[in-house]
């Protein structure tokens, strides 16, 4: 059957949805139908992609308004009826029709105080971690940064809060990060204040867009707000520390 596609053409300057139809067949998805459309209608029709896998993050969009891998979104699953809408992210500045330029990502990245592991513990100068230390730090690492979490949370997407807020995917790797068994960086500091941590209102529309199935909110941001808040917000936490440092044994000075 063929399927009406309402594509969004333009560039930084302004843009529209311009028509167009595709002969769909069994097992395609919306990137089968873009190429179609590339190939038969609009030579010029911008489209980044690579491993056509659900594997490479290349071909994020929004699908009738929601942000998904185009390679992973099957025509069967979508209501032909009526268009289908593509447009590029709305989180990211657009370069041209589905391509948006997604640098500040990568800059936020760079920002992030990198893994600092403590001292080998083994002879050989290797560590040793328990499989059930790293479960969740794996989880978290599987991420393929398509940048769908960042593009449907509401902080980056309607607020644009980009200079407060670093979004769910690095959320996601401070977590990998501070939860890592070897690890010795303090982050809590940052996430309170340059990373806005306290930004993120845990709706979970971030776990929702994750081809990869990562419990984004649930194993990753709520921990993560957690130790922020027993760091900077609990009471019986400061009585704790101070009963701690008042604890220590104390080395007396005097002159003679």
């Amino acid at each position: 059957m063929n399927a009406t596609f309402k594509i969004w053409r333009g560039d930084a300057n302004g843009g529209a949805f311009q028509d167009y139809t595709a002969e769909c067949s069994e097992g395609m998805v919306v990137l089968d139908a873009v190429h179609q459309i590339q190939r038969t209608q609009a030579n010029d029709l911008a489209c980044r992609w690579n491993c056509k896998a659900g594997k490479c993050g290349s071909c994020s969009a929004e699908v009738n308004g929601m942000p998904k891998l185009m390679c992973m979104a099957r025509m069967s699953d979508l209501p032909l009826d009526r268009p289908v809408t593509v447009e590029p992210m709305k989180a990211f500045p657009v370069l041209k029709d589905l391509i948006t330029d997604v640098t500040w990502n990568f800059l936020v990245k760079r920002r992030i105080k990198p893994f600092s592991p403590r001292p080998p513990d083994a002879p050989d100068g290797t560590w040793r971690m328990q499989q059930a230390d790293i479960d969740r730090v794996q989880e978290f690492r599987k991420c393929i940064e398509c940048f769908l979490c960042q593009d449907v949370c509401h902080v980056l997407r309607d607020h644009q809060m980009h200079n407060k807020f670093i979004g769910p995917r690095f959320l996601i790797h401070v977590a990998a990060l501070e939860m890592h068994p070897l690890d010795t960086e303090d982050r809590l500091e940052e996430l309170r204040n340059t990373q806005g941590i306290g930004y993120c209102n845990i709706t979970k529309c971030c776990t929702k867009v994750c081809p990869e199935n990562i419990e984004i909110t649930d194993n990753g941001i709520i921990p993560l707000k957690e130790r922020v808040v027993d760091k900077f917000y609990d009471p019986f936490g400061w009585f704790w520390r101070w009963l701690k440092r008042n604890s220590e044994p104390r080395i007396e000075i005097r002159e003679w």
